[in-house]
């Protein structure tokens, strides 16, 4: 079971990641057309929930979000966090 953890855990990377690129992608079309927009807290969450590197590209990609100190700084601090807990963990896990 140990054994397979490291590929669960990126895969499930992986998918955070497709999703928040699409999110990104997805409200600013939404933008765009005036409809119904995702909700800030729901983009940071999927950042947070380890998706910061699609969140990151999907604001370069589309220029969504990239004037919005919220975004500017939050998604960037969001994974430097991120590295460092991942750096922390691989660390203990080879100590």
């Amino acid at each position: 079971m140990i054994s397979c953890l490291p590929w669960i855990l990126l895969i499930y990377l992986l998918c955070m990641n497709i999703w928040a690129f699409a999110a990104f992608g997805w409200d600013k079309r939404k933008a765009r057309k005036e409809q119904w927009r995702t909700p800030e807290k729901k983009l940071m969450m999927l950042a947070a929930l380890g998706g910061s590197i699609g969140a990151l590209l999907g604001m370069r990609f589309f220029h969504h979000k990239t004037k919005k100190i919220r975004f500017s700084v939050g998604i960037p601090l969001i994974f430097v966090f991120q590295i460092a807990a991942l750096t922390g963990v691989i660390y203990l896990l080879l100590k």
